[in-house]
């Protein structure tokens, strides 16, 4: 399939042949979610964590005998029924990663990219280069395609001017084609792709 290359004045300047086999085809749903959960899943610190009866400090002596008082039996102040107590069935320290299969990241990636295409928010860009690093020639570029909401750049390397103009627009990522993953294409409402990138990228997804 062919799609329409841009240049960061968001002028068209000719098209380019894309790989069949990952951008057509079709879109896992399923897939997308099983990958989205786990990659957010592993995110998790897992470091929550209370104390039950046991290991609350005190609580050794009967607070009083057991009759003859008129109050409810009790045989611990650090019982969960009581305010300083334990905390029953509460969380432990654990970890919450589990590992997806080669096989199913790159079809996800690839999923992820179909759905950016068919919703019309996936660009190719002939180069990405600024005159100067500076935040208001990044927004220029933007500017240019008229975009709303956060924004991904995929690159084939890191460029120290386009780091530092991006580095202050909180809904902008700049990320190289040999590390992203399905969740972020995912994420951003709209995908730039540079060719030296995509050239990359179809040769990793080929290669897995």
């Amino acid at each position: 399939m062919k799609t329409k290359v841009y240049n960061i004045q968001g002028e068209e300047i000719g098209e380019i042949q894309l790989s069949d086999d990952i951008f057509q085809g079709e879109v896992k749903e399923f897939l997308l979610r099983e990958v989205v959960l786990a990659y957010q899943t592993n995110r998790r610190q897992g470091t929550a964590s209370t104390k039950t009866r046991g290991e609350v400090r005190g609580g050794g002596r009967k607070p009083w005998i057991q009759k003859g008082t008129g109050r409810a039996r009790a045989g611990s102040i650090r019982s969960p029924v009581w305010r300083g107590g334990g905390v029953v069935f509460g969380p432990k320290p654990r970890d919450f990663k589990y590992s997806l299969s080669k096989k199913v990241k790159c079809l996800a990636l690839k999923s992820s990219l179909r759905k950016k295409i068919k919703e019309d928010s996936l660009f190719i860009l002939d180069e990405l280069s600024l005159k100067r690093p500076k935040t208001k020639e990044m927004v220029k570029f933007l500017d240019s395609f008229s975009l709303k909401g956060r924004t991904l750049i995929i690159a084939d390397k890191w460029d120290e001017v386009i780091k530092r103009a991006s580095s202050n627009l909180k809904d902008l990522r700049v990320i190289l084609a040999r590390l992203v993953c399905a969740l972020d294409v995912l994420y951003y409402d709209t995908v730039f792709v540079t060719k030296e990138a995509l050239r990359e990228l179809e040769a990793r997804l080929k290669d897995e």
